[in-house]
């Protein structure tokens, strides 16, 4: 049966859940960063990881953004294919969501409508979508507002098959490496393997989105994670890139099928904040 939604209710959820992600740390999140408290050796570096959760606590309390760079906001929205929208064009809706969300969070304004002339669009718009037909009569909506300081250090790596596994750990290590303390440590990094140029990014970007208290259900894949989180964590940067043991709170990984001459690889970063926010509807 065939369910109608209006997109004005895609518009309101969008405009709350913009709000909400920029102001409040989702769980899974504010859970690692306390645990990173306990586990980080330096004591610089656990004096920091206090600070931050102080940061979460005030902008909790005093209603005001988590960080400056309130991002870009990125929507990926799973789309039953029992679902009839009604109203406005659902790219509209969502944007307009982005829009309302923006404006009246009073949150900062950091899209520019050409990347050359780069003249601030005023109201955070346009967002950057990503639409899947699912099973169903629901839609889930997922906004990860993304800062540029982490975004800027994310890498894409073309490698060859024969580099196999061993190149793959290579490639992370060495995005990391190069990002040190830009990507405002300690940071969690989504890594995508296989598909094609873009759909290994695309990975990447929707590997921040899983829970960082969830491992890959692939085997090989979840021991790679955990070891990429260790050899990550050895590396020294630490939290705020001033030294620890804590660089990274997570290594979510995503993998794909691939060209049997290629083996893509992209290294999406985020910062300690790591906004993301889920809503079924």
């Amino acid at each position: 049966m065939i369910r109608t939604i209006a997109t004005e209710e895609i518009t309101k959820n969008i405009r709350e859940m913009c709000i909400e992600a920029n102001h409040y740390l989702s769980k899974d999140m504010e859970q690692a960063l306390k645990n990173a408290v306990d586990i980080e050796q330096a004591e610089l570096g656990k004096k920091i990881l206090c600070q931050l959760q102080e940061n979460l606590t005030i902008a909790r309390e005093d209603m005001i953004p988590i960080c400056q760079d309130t991002g870009m906001a990125v929507i990926f929205i799973e789309v039953g294919q029992d679902v009839h929208f009604e109203g406005m064009l659902l790219e509209d809706a969502i944007n307009e969501g982005v829009r309302q969300g923006y404006l009246d969070g009073f949150l900062r304004k950091s899209v520019v409508r050409d990347p050359i002339v780069r003249e601030n669009t005023k109201d955070n718009t346009p967002a950057v979508i990503h639409y899947s037909i699912v099973k169903g009569d629901q839609v889930k909506i997922t906004l990860a507002p993304k800062g540029f300081g982490s975004e800027n250090m994310s890498r894409v790596f073309m490698l060859k098959p024969a580099d196999g596994i061993e190149g793959v750990k290579e490639a992370i290590l060495n995005a990391v490496k190069d990002a040190g303390p830009n990507a405002c440590p300690p940071m969690v990094v989504g890594v995508g393997v296989g598909g094609t140029f873009e759909k290994c990014a695309l990975l990447a970007k929707q590997a921040l989105t899983r829970s960082v208290q969830e491992r890959s259900q692939i085997p090989y894949v979840k021991e790679l994670e955990e070891e990429m989180l260790d050899k990550i964590n050895s590396l020294g940067i630490g939290p705020g890139g001033l030294g620890g043991t804590v660089t990274a709170l997570a290594v979510n990984i995503n993998t794909y099928p691939t060209h049997i001459a290629g083996l893509p690889v992209a290294v999406n970063i985020c910062c300690h904040v790591n906004r993301h926010i889920v809503r079924e509807i």
